[in-house]
């Protein structure tokens, strides 16, 4: 498998939010994808994950478009965005079984994603009462029960310590080392897989009117 992007632009609000390169990510890679705060890194990721419109461009999995076949290419997909979608009233193990119910996967994945991350000891523990490095271990240990071949990562290792970054590297080298592919969105090294690294410059100021005669004041 492999994961091809087209040079791809995203506008929000009638601006410009991302220009991405066009790039490609095969399987057994970790890309990472570099450039400033407001470049559009967190956008592309989003469009990737069919969470937002492409103004231009496409991307494919193999043969799958992500235009033309949105739900196929979709459900390879495992987004982890800056959120770490944790129910707090349920415990760090009911939450990990609560994502393999949703996504259909084995149960019986639950007690590994857990103990990869380090969650064994306190997975009895009501969520709501976790630290942030504590979430952030278990919204990525999702990724371990969802079964899909793409991940999509977005600053994973934000609120990590050292020991845990190792761990979410573990993770990533292991799915990639099964044949998935990794896009990570990190202004750090972080020990992932070999694999291509994407430069986003900001976007320019263009906004998505600037064609337009009556907002131009063209037609006065």
């Amino acid at each position: 498998m492999i994961l091809q992007a087209d040079p791809i632009e995203v506008e929000r609000g009638g601006r410009l939010a991302l220009s991405a390169p066009g790039f490609a990510v095969a399987a057994g890679q970790a890309g990472v994808l570099r450039g400033p705060n407001g470049a559009g890194k967190s956008t592309l990721l989003r469009a990737l994950a069919g969470l937002l419109p492409m103004t231009t461009g496409d991307a494919r999995l193999d043969d799958l478009s992500l235009k033309g076949d949105r739900e196929e290419f979709t459900s390879h997909i495992a987004y982890a965005g800056h959120l770490d979608a944790v129910k707090p009233a349920l415990s760090v193990r009911e939450n990990l079984a609560s994502w393999a119910a949703l996504y259909e996967t084995p149960a019986v994945g639950v007690e590994p994603a857990l103990a990869a991350f380090d969650l064994t000891v306190i997975a009895g523990t009501p969520a709501g009462y976790c630290s942030a490095g504590q979430k952030r271990r278990l919204g990525l240990s999702r990724l371990l029960v969802m079964n899909r071949s793409v991940w999509l990562l977005d600053e994973p290792t934000v609120s990590l310590d050292a020991a845990s970054v190792a761990l979410f590297a573990e993770a990533v080298s292991i799915h990639c080392a099964a044949g998935g592919i990794a896009l990570a969105a990190t202004h750090i090294e972080i020990g992932l897989p070999e694999g291509p690294r994407i430069e986003i410059a900001p976007p320019s100021e263009r906004t998505a009117d600037e064609g337009d005669p009556f907002l131009t004041g063209a037609w006065s």
